[in-house]
């Protein structure tokens, strides 16, 4: 392939939003865990190159701790990339972030991937303390820390909404297989239209472009993607992910 030529990757991201049934009944949150962990195995099943899982603190979604899913679909899989989407970085420890996502490249073989970013809702804020005020500088702060511990085992490093690292290290280690996702520093900066594209891409990271936030549950899927996501489905059973 040319290298002016990027090859395109086709997957699924899931907000993982409480849904009814066809009577209009809630759906049992275990069952739509049980359905969710399904729709993943047959993505990785039709050869889908990623699945990403979402991060809310809200009553109408069931993806509070996306790498618990993540993890429990690794076991399921033996291709699929597993990564968050997005993982709301402003509002948790980068380094128990890191520890997370290094334990799933662990059990999936070299297969997670971050997706940091700043999320879409502001519940997070309160829930854990934060102040809104510090929005910007929380995820500059954050984002620069988990590129250090990317990088070092033993990390130096200080701020203002955490406490400094004087050397400690950060474990476990990622896979160091070569073509896993993590342990190639694989990241994305997730965003929506705005300054923040720019800002993203002027620091050197991938991005993966959102026009909104939206939940095949409570409204339809933007126009433009209708089309590829036909081609997606190769069976009726492929709809269920969708």
């Amino acid at each position: 392939m040319s290298k002016n030529h990027q090859q395109m990757e086709i997957g699924v991201d899931s907000f993982v939003a409480a849904t009814v049934d066809a009577t209009g009944r809630a759906v049992d949150p275990a069952r739509h865990l049980s359905e969710l962990l399904e729709s993943i195995t047959l993505a990785d099943e039709v050869g889908l190159d990623v699945f990403g899982i979402g991060e809310h603190h809200r009553r109408e979604f069931l993806d509070s701790a996306p790498t618990v899913i993540l993890a429990a679909a690794a076991a399921r899989t033996r291709r699929i990339r597993l990564t968050s989407a997005v993982t709301v970085l402003s509002a948790v420890d980068p380094v128990r972030v890191f520890q997370e996502f290094a334990t799933l490249d662990l059990l999936s073989n070299g297969r997670a991937e971050i997706v940091a970013g700043r999320g879409s809702f502001i519940e997070a804020f309160p829930l854990f303390g934060l102040e809104f005020e510090d929005y910007d500088s929380l995820f500059a702060e954050k984002l620069d820390l988990l590129l250090k511990i990317r990088e070092q085992t033993h990390v130096h490093w200080s701020g203002k909404h955490r406490a400094e690292l004087t050397g400690q290290g950060v474990y476990p280690p990622t896979t160091t297989k070569p073509a896993a996702g993590f342990a190639r520093c694989r990241r994305y900066a997730g965003f929506f239209y705005s300054r923040r594209h720019a800002r993203a891409a002027a620091n050197g990271r991938h991005h993966r472009r959102r026009t909104a936030p939206f939940s095949a549950a409570d409204r339809p899927l933007p126009a433009r993607l209708v089309c590829a996501l036909d081609i997606l489905r190769i069976s009726s059973r492929l709809a269920s992910i969708l």
